[in-house]
């Protein structure tokens, strides 16, 4: 429990922190575009679950977000920075409708490949599953064989995506690979209170400009 609206703090910090690529689940659907213009990125987003009466979530999310938590509106966003490369293509797909909304996007980079951003279903374990290998063959299609960096909160400790390569996790949140996969040094970033999960910084030689 926050007690205050975080939206600046959490811009300061993504703004601060290291990276080319980031990818962000669960976050209110107007945040992305004032994250992107904090830390000099371009932007896309796709929205998920949690989205009806947005205006009402929203206003009261300004005032008080602990009274909303989660339920705050959700979208997943991938931000990019020059050093990533041009945002040349964004492509979404809906995975499930039921129990709650769960979409995919990726953005495909130049000169670098493709960067493709999950939160997959919680529950029931059938859906999770159902949703990571939907989503690892429809990222595998979208790359067509280019490089491909996949990450996000899978909402499990060891997903099952065939074609793709784990290259680092913490808890419920991966990155993996596929086309000349490599090792990926990875680094706990520290954020309470922004967020429940440790941020997780991920430095691949895949892509160019390295995404973290």
């Amino acid at each position: 429990m926050a007690g205050r609206p975080l939206l600046a703090e959490f811009a300061t910090a993504i703004a601060g922190w290291e990276w080319d690529v980031a990818l962000l689940q669960e976050v209110p659907p107007w945040w992305p575009p004032l994250l992107g213009r904090a830390a000099g990125a371009g932007e896309r987003m796709v929205r998920t679950s949690r989205n009806a009466g947005l205006p009402l979530r929203r206003a009261i999310g300004r005032r008080n977000p602990d009274l909303l938590a989660a339920n705050g509106g959700g979208c997943n966003a991938i931000l990019a920075r020059p050093t990533a490369g041009r945002i040349a293509e964004h492509r979404t797909r809906a995975l499930t409708r039921r129990p709650e909304r769960r979409s995919m996007h990726g953005v495909r980079l130049e000169p670098g490949g493709w960067v493709v951003n999950l939160h997959a279903s919680t529950h029931p374990p059938e859906q999770r599953r159902a949703d990571l290998l939907l989503a690892a063959a429809t990222a595998l299609e979208w790359a067509g064989g280019a490089p491909l960096v996949f990450g996000g909160d899978l909402n499990s400790t060891r997903p099952a995506m065939p074609g793709l390569t784990h290259v680092a996790g913490h808890h419920v949140d991966h990155v993996l690979v596929a086309a000349r996969p490599g090792s990926g040094e990875q680094l706990l970033l520290e954020a309470a209170p922004l967020s429940d999960h440790a941020p997780l910084r991920v430095a691949l030689p895949t892509l160019s400009g390295a995404p973290r």
